[in-house]
């Protein structure tokens, strides 16, 4: 139990709880975050998943929103040993003709690789790159009236549009519309439904702008790097600390939850009013990813060796091979060709594996909750682009769907986005009221990436949630 003189209490320390103590800490409140695992992360963690010395991160690895959210860019987390390193080029996408379309971090270097859709693409990003901090400020957020509503307006007719429209309405070629139709596979909608292309654009534009950086020595250190300023900030941590009822937790001006509506449910369910609760009950989660890890022999092998200057790499063809593979999510079956989101992030950090070796990661989207092993099914997604790729793996981590739950709880049926995202849930997560993060108890807050903005390393849902606990009558 934290001690009496505690403001507020915060339960979870994933990047949001991190960030939601750091706010509430920076306004002079005593805080604690309490977290059930032994160490600080959520989302942000790193293991030996394989063998020994390759260092896995059991989710998020690439961070491509963290430099683009205004309030994570704001934090001194260098000074507490983070390093973030930048590939060469944010993302690949190799194609069965044996050649690669890169997003790069420059815009006309991009479109230089699309041919006649050159011009189309800078159209479609230079004007959103030159305001890309403003339109962050707006979009990583509730929603709210705009400060900026001319760049919301260069922004709003695409990010409206399904993948498959925005895709097939501003580019002709394979290339480009494979490039947009992975990015926007990011967000585990139906890429014939809105507002799906508003993930990919957000993407890459934040790509273009601020990069897609990876943390040296793993994703764990940006996690213990948030905890590190907190501690410096006067906060406390427990780890090792699982709350099951926030009646375990004395009545501190505020307490923060960083969870799903089902564990929130679960920990104050006794005290939500019935309509409220019946609502939460009703929130829809998303499909779920099966994940694998590896820790490998040599480089990957890729057909088109410019794969290699990339972090990220889109495996599965065309856009329209992409929307069959997230439809059939959707409903409830598994793609025998599906989009794989993969990760070769020892490239570029030489400290993620021994000497002469390397890890990477990757999965794909599957039914929420599903048990199957997807395992030979993505490694020869893996091997169309990179024949010989099976000969260099020397360990292997398989997760599937109700693994990835078991490992992190806000990963319902393993969707690692905290809920779907679409139009009927993207602004009213997890419930339609003024103040999202607020829930009908008072200082009961919730602030986690199912509120607005959602899924992501960004800091945002927390950052908003404790501004609303600060205001809150009791905080």
């Amino acid at each position: 139990m934290p001690e009496a003189a505690t403001d507020a209490v915060v339960v979870g320390s994933g990047p949001n709880g991190l960030s939601a103590a750091i706010v509430l800490a920076r306004a002079g409140r005593r805080v604690t975050v309490l977290e059930g695992s032994e160490t600080v992360g959520g989302g942000c963690r790193s293991e030996e998943l394989t063998l020994p010395g390759f260092v896995h991160d059991t989710c998020s690895t690439v961070h491509a929103l963290a430099l683009a959210s205004p309030f994570l860019s704001s934090l001194p987390l260098a000074d507490y040993g983070l390093e973030l390193m930048h590939p060469d080029a944010p993302l690949a996408h190799p194609l069965d003709d044996g050649s690669a379309v890169l997003l790069e971090r420059s815009v006309e270097e991009t479109a230089a690789g699309l041919g006649t859709d050159a011009d189309a693409y800078r159209r479609l990003f230079d004007p959103l790159v030159r305001t890309a901090p403003e339109l962050m400020r707006e979009i990583l957020g509730p929603l709210r009236p705009p400060r900026h509503p001319l760049v919301m307006a260069r922004f709003a007719p695409s990010a409206v549009r399904s993948a498959v429209g925005l895709a097939r309405s501003r580019f002709e070629g394979v290339r480009a519309r494979a490039l947009v139709a992975g990015c926007c596979a990011h967000s585990m909608l139906s890429l014939r439904s809105p507002p799906s292309a508003a993930f990919g654009v957000v993407l890459m534009l934040s790509a273009h702008r601020f990069g897609w950086p990876v943390a040296r020595g793993g994703s764990q250190r940006l996690a213990d790097a948030l905890a590190s300023h907190l501690r410096s900030l006067g906060g406390e941590i427990e780890t090792g600390r699982p709350v099951e009822s926030v009646d375990e937790l004395a009545p501190f001006g505020a307490t923060l939850l960083d969870v799903t509506p089902r564990q929130l449910l679960r920990l104050a369910g006794s005290r939500l009013p019935d309509g409220y609760a019946r609502r939460l009950a009703r929130y829809r989660y998303g499909p779920g990813v099966f994940k694998l890890d590896w820790a490998l022999d040599a480089p990957i092998p890729w057909t088109a060796a410019e794969v290699a200057r990339a972090g990220t790499v889109h495996v599965g063809g065309t856009l329209e091979e992409i929307a069959a593979s997230e439809e059939a999510a959707i409903r409830g079956e598994h793609c025998e060709r599906p989009f794989v989101l993969l990760v070769q992030p020892s490239l570029f950090d030489d400290t993620r594996a021994p000497a002469g070796k390397h890890t990477a990661w990757a999965y794909c989207h599957v039914p929420h909750g599903s048990t199957r092993d997807m395992t030979e099914v993505i490694e020869t997604q893996v091997e169309r682009f990179a024949p010989g790729f099976r000969d260099l793996i020397a360990g292997r981590s398989a997760m599937d769907a109700a693994d990835v739950e078991r490992r992190n709880p806000n990963y319902v049926g393993g969707d690692i986005n905290g809920g779907a995202q679409d139009l009927r849930q993207l602004f009213t997560r997890p419930v339609a009221r003024p103040v999202p993060y607020s829930t009908p108890v008072d200082g009961l807050y919730i602030c986690s990436s199912s509120t607005p903005p959602g899924g992501g390393v960004h800091g945002m849902c927390g950052y908003f949630a404790a501004r609303s606990a600060l205001r809150g009558p009791r905080a």
